[in-house]
């Protein structure tokens, strides 16, 4: 077994390198300038441009200078970044903490490419999978494959939580007005049943035929506790209508656990597979996005998705520092965060159908790269992390903007597209709509750069009492990236951009972006909340100091148990999604 020594070249913490220390002074240089000023040094600006894989990405609007760029480029020379990208490529295991490998890219990789894991090339393995989910997909697609009544399965509830949901709902929101996908999927529906509120389970099954509805649950263990609550409750939902031997026809599964998956009812032969080298918030190309996308869009379609991410593993790979988009993303961010104090950023896509980006990588980034020590098990000294948010563009713009341009300092990462999903034209109009939305796109990188000063506010004849309150201070890092088009070629690179910059800023700072502990403990105390709620609702009784909860939560259960109108759990009778938002229960 190959394991990665994932330190930095001089050993101990990254904040002990000569390059951070000249970073941590350099400080001082760029609080003497003003990006109004950078923006005029045309030299400046256009090295900080780089157009690569059909990709504009403008890095102008970042307060970095020549010299901030070779600093962090010496950083990540003396960190090891390209030994630490190598080792993932190669099948290391630099998951040390769960001695696995993170080999996501592999999920993407093509037919006669060659990665290997512990000796042995995986791509094969991939791709056997990839065409099991095409045959199913194809089948199902065009009849071959009926519901348990004769009936076509035209509807797909994809059943997970966390990566087995954000991802792919990310990628079926971008691709849902796109015109070649919108053919593909015509006469389908793709819905996600992600939350345990069993709101959830009544808004995904609103106003579907169980006849026509094909029910895909995607966990790796099959012991996933919300996802497999809602896969039980929704396997009642089919077999309370068309009988128990529906599940064989209008269940399928993406796990590795296929004795659970056979005790749910579920024929293994229905079970498509993954591995552990794939993490849960990385696994949108493998099996867990790829079944229930390639269902609604077709498998032909998402085969160009995985092309689009391939294409930015290739180029994280092999592409200098200097050209290499991830690299300068993830860079700047560290810069932004580590020596400029600035602790979140907002992605904002000047795209409707990219509305979903921006949750998915709340969870890839801060699930990543919320860690409190490195990967040695040492307490950091310095804050690792980003908080991210982010909205569409023109909509952000009437909510959080203000903040943005007159309060905190936040960097943001805004996203346009050349060529629209949709077009509309007025008669009448000055621009196009979409023209109107890119108007905004380069207008609001512009103002948080530039800001406005007294001194133009005066001119324009603005009011001394309220010039303080429309003064905007400019000075604000933005990067801008234009996609020629949102289609599924292009989904695939921004996503393997994103993920890529996040596994850049972790391996500089020598953290594990590839664990998540830290979602555990909560998992944990709720079993034991779940244990004693059964325990009190079986036998009329309220929860007591000893049971082991402190005085506030033991109140606060039992506040909430007061409040339902159903306090005893019945014998032996199902309540449906619907009935659930009725009664209360």
């Amino acid at each position: 077994m190959i394991h990665a020594q994932s330190t930095n070249k001089k050993g101990g913490l990254v904040t002990e390198l000569p390059a951070w220390q000249a970073l941590k002074e350099h400080v001082n240089e760029i609080e003497k300038t003003h990006l109004r000023d950078l923006l005029h040094d045309e030299a400046r600006c256009m090295g900080l441009i780089k157009e690569c894989e059909g990709i504009y990405g403008d890095f102008t609007r970042q307060r970095v200078t020549q010299k901030t760029l070779e600093l962090l480029f010496e950083l990540a020379e003396q960190s090891n970044l390209r030994g630490k990208i190598n080792a993932m490529f190669n099948g290391e295991h630099i998951n040390s903490t769960e001695d696995r490998a993170v080999l996501h890219i592999a999920t993407r990789a093509h037919r006669n490419q060659k990665i290997f894991v512990d000796g042995k090339d995986v791509v094969p393995d991939v791709w056997e999978v990839l065409d099991k989910i095409k045959a199913f997909s194809d089948k199902v697609r065009n009849g071959e494959w009926l519901g348990v009544t004769g009936k076509p399965l035209k509807n797909v509830v994809a059943i997970g939580i966390g990566g087995s949901f954000l991802g792919p709902l990310f990628v079926h929101t971008a691709l849902r007005t796109e015109p070649v996908a919108m053919r593909c999927s015509r006469d389908r529906s793709l819905r996600f049943l992600a939350n345990v509120d069993p709101i959830d389970v009544a808004r995904a099954l609103d106003g579907l035929d169980p006849e026509e509805t094909l029910v895909v649950v995607v966990s790796k263990t099959f012991t996933t506790a919300e996802t497999m609550l809602n896969a039980r409750t929704v396997r009642s939902w089919l077999t309370s209508r068309l009988g128990p031997e529906s599940v064989a026809k209008h269940m399928v599964a993406v796990s590795t656990n296929l004795k659970l998956v056979k005790e749910f009812g579920i024929d293994p032969e229905n079970a498509f597979g993954f591995w552990d080298w794939v993490g849960g918030r990385y696994s949108v190309c493998s099996a867990v996005g790829l079944l229930p996308l390639s269902l609604q869009y077709g498998f032909d379609l998402m085969q160009e998705f995985l092309a689009g991410a391939n294409n930015i593993d290739e180029h994280f790979k092999n592409q200098p520092y200097q050209d290499n988009l991830p690299v300068l993303m993830g860079l700047t961010s560290l810069w932004n965060v580590s020596f400029l104090g600035h602790g979140a950023k907002a992605i904002l896509p000047y795209c409707q159908a990219l509305s979903k980006l921006a949750p998915h990588i709340q969870q890839v980034d801060m699930e990543s790269n919320g860690k409190g020590v490195d990967i040695n098990g040492v307490r950091l000294p310095f804050e690792t992390g980003e908080i991210d948010f982010g909205e569409p563009g023109t909509n952000g713009q009437h909510s959080f903007y203000q903040l943005i341009h007159q309060g905190r300092v936040v960097p943001c990462e805004f996203i346009g597209i050349v060529r629209s999903q949709q077009s509309v034209y007025l008669k009448g109009e000055v621009v196009s709509n979409h023209d109107e939305l890119m108007c905004n796109f380069f207008a609001q990188a512009d103002a948080l750069a530039y800001g406005k000063t007294p001194e133009q506010l005066r001119s324009d004849n603005v009011p001394d009492y309220l010039i303080p309150h429309r003064v905007f201070t400019g000075n604000r890092p933005s990067m801008s990236i234009m996609l020629p088009s949102c289609t599924a070629y292009t989904v695939g690179q921004l996503l393997a951009i994103y993920e890529h910059r996040i596994a850049v800023q972790g391996f500089i700072w020598n953290i594990n972006s590839f664990d998540q502990w830290g979602v555990e403990l909560g998992k944990v105390l709720a079993s034991k909340v779940r244990t004693v709620m059964n325990s009190a609702r079986t036998r009329d009784r309220k929860i007591l100091p000893q049971d082991g909860f402190n005085y506030s939560t033991t109140r606060m259960i039992n506040k909430y148990l007061e409040g339902k109108t159903q306090v005893l759990y019945p014998e032996g009778h199902d309540s449906f999604p619907i009935d659930m938002l009725r009664s209360g229960n």
